[in-house]
């Protein structure tokens, strides 16, 4: 269902419905009845009522939305075309939409709450509204579905005086059928965009689920009687930030229905997990861990968890996002983390969570053929993620187990906000599952102090970087945009343009003029500035007119159809409405334009010598350098480098022309484009040719591969649990880099007096003469180690009739000490020993007591632990051996001269 707000100043009325004739005649035939042919009929029904039907977009929302972390409404996608920034395929739309949602993810593992779930929905802009939505929504329900029409209660929003009368006039329900709630209005996903009242449509299962009271009726919060299968959403106003309304240029409708409650009801089933959904998951992971469902309670909601997380978790890979420490990864990380601890519960070991994608993807790929496509990389970013786990869950269970038994015994329920901090910082334990663990002991956790923790260690860490589209600027933006025209990009034509300005930011709020030296953002009518999007930097250049000149530092589309140019008047001043010329930096975009061509060759190079389950994971195409990102479990070989190296090189001196063809998205896969998992396409799109290289991309390129230069990889690295990155340079940077090197080895050749072919060599003879002198001058240390302990052994001083021999002495390292405090031991006999020594303005010194003396009351670790504290340090060890150092060796000598203090 899409997610709700409740207007603050509705109230909610209820009255229990009374039961209701049926008011409509069911077609001839069985309704669906598997949860393929439920999601295909829903599709066909609004095709065959001139409906274009959308594919899901990704789980990760597009750049241009930052309000969630990812899409968890099939409307989401439908955002700009509400808002009129972006012109629909159709004014009738239709999809099933891929979501995901966070909200609730502590309490999976009960009969119906879930993280991924598929939506239903059907949509209009401006082409129908409320009577339509409704007569759309009752014929399928009734006549497609065949639910018993007695059986379907709708809400509406108390101030929604039409809804109720089309409710009456299209399906024949009375007034007193129709329940008015306050929360019946549907809010944007963040804190601005369109809205709306909503209408409900409800499905009575039954008085067996009910509460029994009198007022028992849709929305009754007391039981499970009434369940929401349906949001008709009137899209009728923009909310802005400050809550203020405003009506929309048309009226729109935006649809939602859950599959999984849809199929549940159309199968019989007590609980969205008894469907075909998830019984072939459950019963899988029954299966291996021995149990049946149905007949252990505990073990029936480990076997939901790993059900619902298991499908979560291949699509949440199948659509890009890699496990992290931070945003959309760390839910990946939490959602993996949970479910392999409920299936240690069920005695699950390894990586079983493998199990669930095979399965997964063997039920869905009838609807998501890409799932098919990506069952190897799905399967090794679980796989990876889950070793790394279960390598850190042990230690953490018996650390939080230790820890909380403490907390019982000494009486207390809450464990300390520090104490889970350490547990997610020490063992990667999400505090999440500490507050679970800690909870099935009816323990609670300090979230506070756990959240102080987290922001101390954030403020120390450093902090770099400069975000130009800032959250007040975005929100501006979505304001402003509103009723502005699609910005049309020029820049594949060339880097000069003249068009219009149409709005402006300045300080972060809307205006009409700028002037130097103020900081603005501007929008063009149309303009040759590429905005950074696909990993490729924004274009820098100049915007001017015979009354100012605008300096462009970045190109940004903080909003769907828009772009943005960001920069400093340096000249004069420019108002909205000028007519003004637009020149891109050409020598920084055809510094990009060879990295971005490098790229897709590069990505191509992986493929074919690395394999072909190789994807990319994330770029960076800047006009110094070029990064990418793929998913590889291991680093690569010098010898893959060279050869990856030599591929791309191969292709540039082929001068191969680059193409660009704008053609369907599915004809673009057909002809085998490379398509990016993060990316959002749209209906059309644009395929990049480069010899045997074919990709969509929306980017600027060279006109032939020959214009990239020489290519060269300068680093290959790891950046996250399987994912590796390289690093090169094209072109005029790579030449430097070369020229750089070039120098380098020439002078280093120079000074060891050899010729760069033969510096290798040289450099081995060196080492070779240092070793020897390294070996040459530890035996003289040696020795004159030897020397010092025989003259340090035969003048001890006496503590309390026990001999003591305490110096500082000159010796390379503790290794010697050792030697030396041996020899003056096999001369002493009885006694206690303390040598010292000082390196680099560091001090470090070891203890040595003979068994007789220890028996005595003498304790080696407590005379270091003594030594160490005097000297701001550390020591410790057992009772005839010990050692210790530290940093700040001022004190030493003083320190050691008054040893035989300490000992006495």
């Amino acid at each position: 269902m899409p997610a709700k707000r409740s207007q603050n100043s509705s109230s909610s009325v209820k009255s229990s419905p009374q039961p209701r004739q049926s008011g409509a005649s069911a077609r001839k035939g069985e309704p669906p009845s598997t949860s393929q042919d439920i999601r295909a009929s829903f599709l066909r029904f609004f095709e065959e009522r001139d409906h274009y039907r959308l594919p899901s977009s990704s789980l990760i929302p597009p750049s241009d939305d930052p309000t969630v972390l990812l899409t968890t409404a099939g409307m989401q996608q439908m955002i700009p075309y509400f808002l009129g920034r972006v012109t629909p395929p159709s004014t009738r739309l239709t999809s099933v939409q891929k979501c995901f949602r966070t909200t609730d993810i502590d309490e999976v593992g009960d009969a119906s709450h879930l993280t991924f779930f598929e939506m239903l929905g059907n949509f209009a802009v401006g082409a129908y509204f409320k009577r339509e939505a409704i007569a759309y929504a009752w014929e399928l329900m009734t006549l497609v579905y065949k639910l018993p029409p007695e059986r379907l209660f709708p809400t509406v929003h108390p101030d929604d005086d039409e809804a109720p009368g089309y409710w009456q006039e299209v399906a024949g329900i009375p007034a007193d059928g129709i329940t008015r709630l306050g929360d019946n209005w549907w809010g944007p996903p963040g804190a601005s965009g369109p809205c709306g009242p909503d209408s409900e449509i409800y499905y009575d299962r039954g008085v067996e689920f009910g509460c029994g009271e009198a007022d028992c009726a849709p929305g009754c919060d007391r039981c499970e009687r009434y369940l929401e299968v349906w949001n008709l959403v009137f899209m009728q106003y923009y909310q802005d930030i400050d809550g203020t309304r405003t009506l929309l240029k048309q009226p729109n409708i935006d649809t939602g229905m859950g599959l999984e409650r849809l199929t549940m009801v159309l199968q019989g089933k007590n609980s969205v997990f008894e469907t075909d959904l998830f019984r072939p998951i459950i019963d899988k992971f029954a299966t291996l861990a021995h149990t049946n469902y149905g007949e252990n309670a505990e073990h029936d909601r480990s076997l939901r968890v790993i059900a619902d997380h298991g499908r979560a978790l291949v699509f949440l890979a199948g659509d890009g996002v890699l496990p992290s420490n931070t945003g959309r990864g760390y839910i990946f990380r939490r959602v993996l983390r949970r479910a392999v601890r409920y299936g240690r519960m069920l005695g699950l070991e390894g990586l079983f969570l493998a199990e669930a994608a095979d399965t997964v993807i063997g039920l869905m790929k009838g609807h998501y053929e890409e799932l098919a496509a990506r069952r190897d990389q799905i399967v090794d970013i679980i796989s990876t993620e889950e070793r790394r786990f279960n390598q850190t869950l042990t230690l953490g269970m018996q650390m939080l187990t230790r820890e909380l038994d403490a907390l019982e015994k000494a009486g207390k329920h809450e464990v300390p906000g520090e104490l889970a901090f350490k547990l997610y910082d020490t063992h990667g334990f999400p505090v999440e599952l500490t507050a679970e663990v800690a909870r099935e002991r009816g323990m609670t956790v300090d979230r506070a102090g756990y959240d102080g923790a987290m922001l101390r260690q954030q403020e120390q860490q450093a902090k770099s970087g400069h975000i130009f589209v800032r959250e007040q600027e975005e929100e501006a933006w979505a304001k402003v945009s509103n009723g502005l025209p699609t910005t049309r990009f020029t820049g594949y034509e060339g880097e000069l343009g003249s068009s219009a300005i149409v709005a402006m930011l300045v300080n972060g709020k809307p205006a009409d003029e700028v002037s130097a030296p103020q900081a603005a953002a501007l929008v063009l009518e149309e303009t040759p500035f590429y905005a950074e999007a696909g990993g490729q930097m924004g274009d820098h250049g100049m915007i001017g007119s015979q009354t100012g000149i605008f300096q462009v530092s970045d190109t940004q589309r903080p909003v769907p159809g828009l772009i943005v140019h960001y920069g400093t008047m340096i000249e004069g001043h420019l108002r909205v409405g000028s007519e003004v010329r637009a020149e891109v930096d050409a020598m920084r975009r055809q510094a990009i334009m060879r990295n971005h061509s490098a790229t897709h060759l590069l990505h191509l190079a992986l493929k074919d010598i690395l394999g072909k389950q190789v994807h990319q994971q994330g770029s960076l195409v800047a006009p110094d350098r070029l990064r990418f990102d793929f998913n590889m479990t291991r680093p690569l070989a010098a010898e893959e480098l060279r050869e990856i190296d030599q591929q791309v090189n191969s292709a540039v001196l082929a001068n191969h022309l680059v193409r660009t063809e704008i053609m369907p998205y599915q004809e673009a896969l057909a002809t085998g484009a490379m398509a990016l998992f993060s990316e959002k396409y749209g209906d059309t799109v644009r395929v990049v040719t480069m010899g045997a290289s074919k990709e969509l991309c929306g980017g600027t390129h060279v006109a032939a591969t020959g214009q990239i230069g020489l290519y060269l990889t300068t680093q290959e690295a790891g950046t996250a649990a399987g994912i590796r990155r390289v690093e090169a340079l094209t072109g005029t940077g790579a030449e430097m880099f070369v020229h750089r090197r070039n120098d380098l080895v020439s002078g280093l050749a120079g000074r060891l007096q050899t010729t760069p072919d033969a510096l290798a060599d040289r450099v081995r003879q060196l080492q070779e003469e240092l070793n020897e002198a390294r070996r040459s001058l530890a035996a003289v240390q040696r020795n004159q180690a030897r020397e010092e302990a025989t003259r340090l052994a035969a003048s001890p001083t006496e503590v309390n009739g026990v001999p003591l021999v305490a110096a500082v002495v000159s010796a390379p390292d503790v290794k010697t000490l050792g030697e030396m405090s041996d020899g003056i031991r096999s001369r002493l006999g009885s006694g206690v020993i303390l040598l010292a020594t000082e390196n680099d303005g560091q001090a470090q010194f070891i203890v040595t007591i003979d068994d007789a003396l220890t028996k005595r009351g003498l304790n080696a670790g407590k005379i270091a632990a003594a030594v160490a504290e005097r000297l701001g340090g550390r020591g410790g060890g057992r009772p005839n051996s010990a050692q210790g150092g530290s940093n700040d060796a001022r004190n030493l000598r003083a320190t050691i001269a008054e040893a035989g203090a300490l000992i006495a």
